[in-house]
């Protein structure tokens, strides 16, 4: 059947945020903790107070992209009618939610997109902590941040290069704007991809039946390894749907943790890509089983980046099985980093920290303790550069 497509037109906040928010302690994680409803703290130095008709939080800046064009952001609803969803199966269907990043020539009288639309900020707001621990229950203002893409503002003409992005398991598209928007100022188009189910949380354009305007994870501290395997499963058919709905050949992945095993594997399986870049993704099951790409080797390029602070053995395993069969794969570590660097938490963290609104050893947990004036243009420099040697952008 053939997919459907439709723009995203967002429903009020407090529409959207009801229904997620009504049920999402208890289904999900568990009830709410007292601090939920604490005072927020003051915001430390250099870290903005939020804005007028804001939480009253504080407010958190995204690096600006380093590339020479400005970019322009589109939201799409992408939808799989010969799917159904395997962790809301009465919904019928599996639905996707996309942003589209191209170059444009000028962002100027166009609105800087939100990293959080109002709904899905309150709603991130309640799963914050939930979701990532180190992360704050109050104090601050997750609808305020904006990124530097521009909505609405028109690509420049002729085709482009595409690059595809996974994000972790538990984390939304949101959470990888800063690396996306920099790679399209460089040149290429970006889609970030959301996963329904697994993502804290996808704002819909409208309602469903068997499912509210907000979707929140599904995704629990103690999952097992059929969770993890319909996790990893569905990424990789969610990617390979976006290359057939939005009718791409030739195409670049990456993906962060989750979203890392996912695009090695949809390498693996489809043809459609040439290159990916797995951000510090498991290549087995949980069970120790190794995915099918560590266990045949690839002959198509695959870069492999990880961190001292997440290294473990079970990486080691499934990353060396991988590397054993030679080919176009690669390797390498970042220092002084932990799991998290590779995501906007890298550039946010730190100021969490400096408001006072994590610890220092819940910055290292997620981040690790590299300043993030060096993590972040690390991080873009890794990628992009793999990219414009198997990928490359015109200029």
């Amino acid at each position: 059947m053939t997919p459907h497509l439709t723009s995203h037109h967002a429903p009020t906040r407090r529409t959207v945020a009801k229904g997620a928010l009504a049920g999402a302690a208890t289904l999900l994680l568990g009830a709410v903790p007292a601090a939920a409803s604490g005072p927020a703290p003051a915001p430390g130095p250099g870290v903005a107070p939020g804005p007028a008709g804001g939480s009253g939080g504080c407010r958190l800046r995204l690096p600006a992209p380093t590339g020479p064009y400005a970019v322009g952001a589109t939201v799409r609803h992408l939808v799989d009618p010969s799917r159904n969803d395997p962790w809301a199966p009465e919904i019928g269907i599996r639905e996707l939610m996309v942003t589209v990043l191209r170059p444009t020539a000028t962002g100027r009288g166009f609105p800087r997109m939100p990293q959080l639309t109002p709904g899905a900020a309150e709603v991130f707001t309640f799963l914050a902590h939930l979701v990532r621990p180190h992360l704050p229950a109050t104090g601050a203002d997750w609808a305020a941040t904006l990124t530097h893409a521009r909505t609405g503002a028109p690509p420049l003409p002729g085709r482009r290069p595409v690059l595809l992005y996974s994000p972790g398991g538990g984390d939304s598209r949101a959470m990888g704007s800063s690396l996306a928007i920099d790679l399209a100022s460089h040149g290429w188009t970006v889609v970030t991809v959301d996963h329904p189910g697994d993502a804290s949380e996808v704002e819909f354009p409208d309602e469903r039946p068997g499912r509210d305007p907000i979707r929140t994870t599904v995704l629990r501290p103690d999952m097992d390894a059929g969770t993890f395997r319909t996790m990893i499963d569905t990424r990789v058919a969610d990617l390979r749907f976006v290359l057939d709905a939005l009718g791409l050949d030739r195409v670049g992945l990456y993906g962060h943790s989750a979203g890392g095993t996912a695009v090695a594997q949809a390498l693996h399986e489809d043809p459609r890509v040439v290159a990916a870049v797995n951000l510090e993704g498991h290549l087995d099951w949980m069970d120790g089983t190794l995915l099918p790409v560590a266990r045949e080797g690839t002959d198509r390029p695959l870069l492999l980046a990880g961190t001292d602070g997440f290294r473990d053995d079970r990486l080691d395993r499934s990353w060396s099985a991988l590397l054993a069969h030679g080919g176009p794969v690669a390797r390498r570590q970042l220092a002084d980093s932990d799991h998290w660097v590779f995501t906007d938490y890298a550039a946010l963290v730190p100021q969490l920290q400096a408001a006072g609104l994590t610890t220092a050893a819940g910055r290292a947990e997620m981040v690790g303790t590299l300043d993030p004036r060096v993590s972040v243009p690390a991080v873009r420099k890794l990628v992009r550069s793999f990219f414009a040697r198997h990928l490359p952008a015109p200029r």
